[in-house]
């Protein structure tokens, strides 16, 4: 990876993918501008985080810190001591308080560019308050640091609240910091190539659907399946069994965020968007509240990363809520609520069990996910006729039929001062072919669309797990309008 400013630093062989994120920390810890820097990484637990700072610090010989959930004297100690082995100093540094350690560590860069790496850094605030406060003052422009130094400071966290928080607002650092990088799960193309299972598109949509694309969760899961004969067995071993460390994760996720005072709430509107409840007066009739009482629990989850709005494309407010990871999914759907017999030992009978489930409540809205992810990141502009700027569902009314229409994709081009509607589509995970009947309601919804968002005939897209009738495929060879688009080629094609 070669850095604006012509340094050279080669992605380490054992990181795989992270080539922006690479990119971006060596740019920011190897630039040669004059002045000590601050930097922020941060994202949810078990993204790779911690390896990709340990790796920046080897390769550009920095100093990295990993903060404990500990007091104040602790910590503060501990830094002392990491940082005389750093500068190969026979006995621990004492530091008489934070302020004394901060003007310390950015004297790392009095000489060259070097990172300076405070991993977990909520732990710290958590007991010192003021630090970022006391950050704001040693990087003050008239200070030493600023003046003097190249240290390139690297703040990195797991506690999304807090790290956000960091930059926002009337918070001492806003306005300081030169970066601010979010590390998230692998996208479902890298997802594949990471767990080997690139070359079974079912597969690899499976594994996805249930584990999403959190890089630990591999090591977790004792690897993945190598084969779809294995799927079902590994899903009964590795994420069902109690024994395994992936049991509890999608209940975890939830508990490990410090912002979270209420974790029994918002575990309940968690399970009642993965049940299928995707609006908000849906949610608060699921969870027994009016709907104005559910706000700050949506709101929380959101911030988390836990589930997302998908705003509407046709009305540009938000509509429908997902959830955005799917180990969270299957642990609301599955394993909490068959825990009993779980811990029993017939995960056999609970994951046959739960098939239709699987299928309607995972499967389904996960293709649908996937599809949009597709069109946005992989598609060309000639399938979707035009360059993409969104991609989100809608709902549609319709006279004739006296109720709305769902539609699942419909991809919006920027045109001056409204979206143009390049292509609509709709994806289903069936275990059927799709047919023409659902290229028959595409050209329905399609002569709905109103006439102010669209400058030429919208492209049909329609994506299926499990393929298309002979009929269907021989209408979509002779129509340039349509395009077909099923497992292979949303994991490889364009």
């Amino acid at each position: 990876m070669t850095t604006s400013d012509g340094y050279t630093v080669a992605k380490p062989d054992r990181l795989f993918d992270r080539d922006n994120e690479w990119g971006e920390l060596t740019e920011f810890a190897a630039s040669p501008t004059p002045g000590a820097t601050l930097g922020l990484l941060y994202g949810r637990r078990r993204q790779g985080k911690t390896l990709l700072l340990e790796l920046l610090a080897l390769e550009l010989g920095g100093f990295m810190f990993g903060a404990t959930q500990q007091s104040e004297a602790q910590n503060l100690a501990d830094l002392g001591a990491a940082y005389a082995a750093y500068r190969g100093l026979r006995q621990p540094v004492v530091f008489a308080d934070y302020r004394e350690a901060l003007d310390e560590l950015l004297r790392i860069g009095d000489d060259r560019p070097v990172p300076v790496i405070i991993d977990e850094f909520p732990y710290l605030v958590a007991t010192t308050p003021a630090l970022p406060s006391y950050l704001q003052q040693a990087l003050s422009p008239l200070g030493h640091a600023h003046e003097r130094t190249r240290t390139r400071m690297i703040l990195c966290g797991s506690a999304l609240t807090t790290m956000s928080q960091l930059l926002g607002g009337g918070a001492p650092l806003r306005g300081r910091a030169r970066l601010e990088l979010v590390v998230r799960p692998f996208g479902f193309r890298e997802a594949a190539e990471f767990w080997e299972v690139a070359d079974d598109p079912e597969l690899a949509f499976r594994v996805h659907a249930l584990t999403g694309g959190t890089p630990a969760y591999k090591e977790m899961s004792s690897g993945g399946p190598r084969s779809l004969d294995e799927f079902d067995s590994w899903v009964e071993r590795r994420l069902l069994n109690p024994a395994s460390a992936m049991f509890r994760e999608g209940g975890l996720l939830l508990r490990e965020e410090p912002s979270i005072s209420d974790p029994t709430s918002y575990a309940a509107a968690l399970s009642a968007i993965s049940a299928g409840n995707s609006r908000r007066s849906e949610i608060a009739a699921a969870l027994g509240r009016p709907s104005s009482a559910v706000g700050h629990l949506l709101t929380g989850l959101e911030d988390i990363g836990l589930i997302e709005h998908l705003d509407d494309a046709l009305r540009g407010k938000r509509g429908a809520l997902r959830i955005a990871e799917p180990i969270v999914r299957l642990y609301r759907l599955i394993t909490s609520r068959y825990e009993p017999e779980l811990v029993g030992g017939r995960a056999d009978r609970v994951w046959a069990r739960s098939t239709p489930t699987v299928d309607s409540k995972i499967y389904g809205p996960h293709f649908e996910d996937l599809a949009r992810q597709w069109c946005l990141r992989y598609a060309d502009e000639e399938t979707l006729g035009g360059a993409p700027g969104a991609v989100r569902p809608t709902e549609i009314a319709c006279r004739e039929h006296q109720h709305g229409h769902e539609l699942d994709i419909v991809v919006t081009e920027d045109s001056g001062m409204t979206s143009r509607i390049s292509a609509i589509g709709e994806a289903k995970a069936t275990s059927d072919p799709i047919g023409t009947g659902q290229l028959r309601r595409l050209e329905h919804l399609r002569g709905l669309l109103p006439s102010v968002r669209v400058a030429q005939q919208p492209k049909l897209l329609l994506f299926s797990r499990t393929g298309f009738t002979p009929d269907l495929a021989e209408e979509a060879a002779s129509r340039p309008d349509v395009e077909l688009i099923d497992l292979a080629r949303v994991y490889a094609g364009w």
